[in-house]
């Protein structure tokens, strides 16, 4: 299920929602990076800045969910997206997928705002993609035949690794790790249920 054998074209026609969100990663970042482009009204433009928000730039609370700070930054969120995005994109549907991944990045960058200075700058979809593991977990709790008992213990051991991690390591907004694995949980909690009503 998270072992990938499909070949690139494949991967893209399967997955065309998961292949477009790391297509937008990479084009932002080649924006930020290359000198041809204008790299610091790129960066100064789409990050998220939790004063610029207050002021009434809200596109900002979207817009971080698809900037990096950088390569390494934009390959591993990628890489982490090509390993655990394609199941539930192929589950959930292309529209309920894109649901999910948005509005849990959100929830992760309205809580940022709330939670962290003025001053906090942030970019990255990491809230976006706990906010994928909190889908798995509610899939986990309340719809178990989804999943089989060796894919839901590499899911619930990668979540409480990267938890874990999220506050061992530096530079990390722990607060939209926390809320968008909040938030992609309740959204399939709240899904789930409804179905069962």
């Amino acid at each position: 299920m998270f072992t990938r054998t499909e070949s690139f074209r494949e991967f893209i026609r399967f997955y065309p929602v998961v292949s477009i969100i790391i297509a937008i990663h990479f084009l932002l970042y080649l924006f930020t990076a290359l000198p041809i482009f204008p790299n610091f009204w790129f960066k100064a433009t789409f990050s998220g800045v939790n004063l610029y928000i207050m002021e009434g730039e809200y596109w900002r609370l979207v817009t971080p969910i698809f900037m990096h700070g950088g390569f390494a930054h934009a390959l591993f969120n990628s890489f982490s997206l090509v390993l655990f995005g394609p199941a539930l994109e192929r589950m959930l549907g292309k529209g309920t997928f894109v649901l999910v991944y948005l509005v849990s990045g959100i929830l992760a960058n309205v809580a940022t705002l709330l939670l962290e200075p003025l001053t906090y700058v942030h970019v990255g979809s990491s809230g976006a993609i706990f906010g994928l593991f909190g889908y798995y977990i509610s899939i986990i709790l309340f719809r178990k035949h989804m999943l089989s008992q060796q894919n839901s213990q590499i899911i619930l051991t990668i979540c409480a690794l990267s938890l874990i991690m999220t506050f061992l390591q530096p530079n990390i907004n722990i607060t939209a790790h926390i809320f968008g694995l909040l938030g992609g949980f309740l959204l399939g909690a709240i899904s789930f249920n409804k179905k069962r009503d």
